[in-house]
C-alpha cells in the first residue's frame, strides 16, 4: 500500500542515510519507512535509542548521547564538603562514569528523584539557598562515546515552550532554564539580546532552546513535525529465531504460547508515526529501536472539570486560545465579566492578562486562600511581585467582603464549577452546599495538564505507580528506578522530566544524566559481546 510520493519518501529516506553515515546507506534504504502490511525483519536497520519528545528533556539527553561529558573542573571545590570529598576521589573520571547513587546519598532538594538533585547541586550548588555560585563541572565531547539517536518532536526544538504564552515572564530564572555546555546569559548576549532581569519570556527560552541544538551540533539527531502514532514491542520466539516474528503490545517479560512450546522473548521497539512536509501531507515512517525514552512533558492534554456544557466553545482551556481572543477583540465592549478557573500560576497570568487589558474577571478555585499548598506562598515577594499582586486580590477581594461583585476583580474561593448553560451562565456551588449562577463572556479553565500517552497500550496507565491510573506529574508519574531512569514495569523504556514528576528545567536534567550513565554501561558490555564473539542476536544490550 502506498502512502506517499516516491520524490518524499526519497528525500526523508535520504536524511537517515546522512545521518547515519555513508557506510551504512545501504542498510538504511532498507529502512526506516516500510509500508504496514510488511514485518520487520533482521536486516533491518535498529536505531540504539529514540527519544520522543523535543523540549529541554530530549535535547539535553540527546546532549550526553552525543558524547558531551561532564568532568569536575580543577578549580572548583563544592559547598558541600562531603560531595566534594567523593568528587575528588575519582576526579579522572567523568561524572557519567561514576556511581550516581553513591554521589547523590545524602543530599536534598527541591526534586523526589536523587539523581535531579545531585547534577543540579552539581550544576547551581547551593542555589535554593540564593547563591549564584558557578558550576563545578566542564565540559569535554568525546565522540567515542557517541551512541546513535534520534530525537522526534512536533515542533521545532524547544517544545511546549514554542506555544507558552510570550507575554509572561517565566516562573524559573533564566539561568535555571539553561542545558549544560551554554549558558543563557552568553546565548543573550550573542544574540544581543537585552535582558533587563533574572527571569525572562518563554519566547526567549524558546529561541535558547533552538541555538543550543544547533551551536551543540545536535542537528543530525533532530527531526522536527514528527507525530507518533504507537510505541509497541516486537517479540520472536526463541526456538524459531529465523522464521516468522509476533508483534504484541503487552508487557510481560516472557510469554508462552497456546501449546506451552514456545517462549516468545521482548526484542525491540517498534515506533510508528508520520511526519508532517511542508505541503501538508503526512509520511509515514517505521522505525525500530532498542531503547525509547519518553521525554514528552505534560503540555499535551489540559485539565478539564468532567462537568456539564465543559465543551461549549465559549469554555476555553489554555492560555493561548485566551490571547487570541483578546487580540481578535473578541471580548472588546463585552460588559459580561471573564470567567477563570484554577489557582495556579497559568491561572494568575491569564488574570494579569485580563486585568491589564481591562477586562472584568471572576476567579473560581476549590481552596481556602490561607492554604499552604497554594504556589502564591512558595514564591517570595520581591521576586514575583506580579503573582503576589493576584494573591493579594484573591485574598481581599473576594465575594463575601462585598455582596456585589467588584468592577475589576471578584474572586470565589472554596467554590466548585457545577455546570455551563448555554446562554453564558454558570453555576457554581460553595463549600457549604450554596449555588450561585453567574453570567460571563467567555470561560477560561485552567487547572493544569497531563502527558498524552496514546501511542503507548493502554496509554501508559500500566508504568505508573498506580496501576491502571492516567499518568500525572504529581499524582501518578511513570514508576521509575531512581538511579537509571528506566521504567520499572517495561525494560528498556526510560523516561524523565515531568512524566516522573521533574517539572523544572533545573531537575529534569539529572534524568539525562542517569539514562545516559545506563545506556554507556549497557553499550560497553554489547560490545565486549560482540568483541568475545557472542553477538547477542536479539538486537537488545
Amino acid at each position: 500500500r502506498s502512502y506517499s510520493s516516491p520524490e518524499t519518501e526519497g528525500q526523508l529516506l535520504n536524511s537517515f542515510v546522512q545521518y547515519f553515515g555513508d557506510s551504512l546507506g545501504r542498510k538504511v534504504k532498507r529502512m526506516p519507512l516500510i509500508e504496514e502490511t510488511v514485518l520487520p525483519g533482521d536486516s533491518l536497520l535498529t536505531l540504539p535509542v529514540v527519544i520522543i519528545g523535543n523540549g529541554p528533556s530530549g535535547i539535553c539527553l540527546s546532549y550526553l548521547l552525543s558524547g558531551y561529558r561532564p568532568y569536575l573542573s580543577p578549580e572548583a571545590i563544592h559547598p558541600n564538603p562531603i560531595l566534594h570529598t567523593k568528587l575528588e576521589e575519582a576526579r579522572h573520571l567523568s561524572i557519567v562514569d561514576q556511581d550516581l547513587e553513591y554521589l547523590s546519598e545524602g543530599l536534598e532538594g527541591r526534586s523526589s528523584n536523587p539523581v535531579a538533585v545531585l547534577f543540579d547541586t552539581l550544576l547551581h550548588p547551593d542555589a535554593d539557598f540564593g547563591y549564584d555560585y558557578p558550576p563545578v563541572l566542564h565540559w569535554k565531547l568525546e565522540q567515542h562515546h557517541y551512541i546513535p539517536h534520534m530525537v522526534l518532536g512536533k515542533g521545532p526544538p524547544g517544545g511546549a515552550w514554542h506555544s507558552m504564552e510570550g507575554s509572561m515572564l517565566t516562573i524559573s530564572f533564566g539561568d535555571w532554564m539553561e542545558l549544560p555546555g551554554l549558558t543563557f546569559k552568553e546565548w543573550a548576549a550573542s544574540k544581543r539580546r537585552n535582558i533587563k532581569s533574572d527571569r525572562v519570556m518563554p519566547e526567549e527560552i524558546a529561541c535558547y532552546y533552538k541555538h543550543y541544538v544547533k551551536v551543540m551540533g545536535l542537528q543530525k539527531n533532530f527531526r522536527d513535525n514528527a507525530y507518533i502514532t504507537s510505541v509497541s514491542r516486537l517479540y520472536r520466539g526463541k526456538d524459531d529465531e529465523d522464521r516468522s516474528q509476533l508483534k504484541e503490545n503487552i508487557s510481560t517479560q516472557h510469554l508462552e504460547m497456546e501449546d506451552g512450546q514456545k517462549s516468545l522473548i521482548k526484542r525491540n521497539w517498534e515506533v510508528r508515526g508520520y511526519q508532517r512536509a511542508t505541503d501538508g501531507s503526512h509520511v509515514p515512517f517505521c522505525l525500530f529501536a532498542e531503547n525509547v525514552a519518553l521525554a514528552t512533558g505534560t503540555f499535551d492534554s489540559p485539565g478539564r472539570l468532567q462537568v456539564e456544557g465543559e465543551d461549549f466553545p465559549f469554555v476555553l482551556h489554555s492560555m493561548s486560545d485566551f490571547g487570541a481572543a483578546i487580540s481578535k477583540g473578541k471580548l472588546r465592549g463585552k460588559a459580561d465579566p471573564v470567567l477563570i478557573v484554577g489557582a495556579g500560576l497559568t491561572a494568575a497570568d491569564a488574570v494579569l492578562c485580563a486585568y491589564n487589558n481591562n477586562i472584568p474577571v471572576i476567579h473560581v478555585f476549590r481552596r481556602r486562600v490561607t492554604d499552604t499548598s497554594l504556589i502564591f506562598k512558595q514564591l517570595p515577594k520581591e521576586l514575583y511581585p506580579e503573582y503576589h499582586k493576584v494573591y493579594h486580590m484573591m485574598c481581599t477581594q473576594s465575594h463575601t467582603v462585598d455582596s456585589n461583585l467588584h468592577s475589576a476583580y471578584t474572586s470565589f474561593p472554596e467554590h466548585n464549577v457545577l455546570s455551563f448553560k448555554p446562554e453564558m451562565k454558570c453555576v457554581l456551588q460553595s463549600a457549604s452546599g450554596l449555588k450561585k449562577i453567574l453570567k460571563f463572556s467567555i470561560a477560561l479553565v485552567l487547572i493544569g495538564s497531563h502527558p498524552n500517552l496514546f501511542f503507548l497500550k493502554d496509554q501508559g496507565h500500566s508504568i505508573g505507580h498506580h496501576s491502571n491510573q492516567p499518568i500525572t506529574c504529581k499524582g501518578n508519574p511513570i514508576e521509575i528506578d531512581p538511579y537509571t531512569y528506566e521504567c520499572t514495569k517495561e525494560a528498556n523504556l526510560f523516561a524523565l522530566g515531568p512524566l516522573v514528576g521533574d517539572n523544572f528545567v533545573r531537575f529534569l536534567k539529572g534524568g539525562a544524566l542517569g539514562i545516559a550513565r545506563c545506556l554507556a554501561i549497557r553499550q560497553k558490555k554489547k560490545h565486549e559481546l560482540i568483541e568475545s564473539g557472542d553477538g547477542g542476536g536479539d538486537g537488545v544490550p
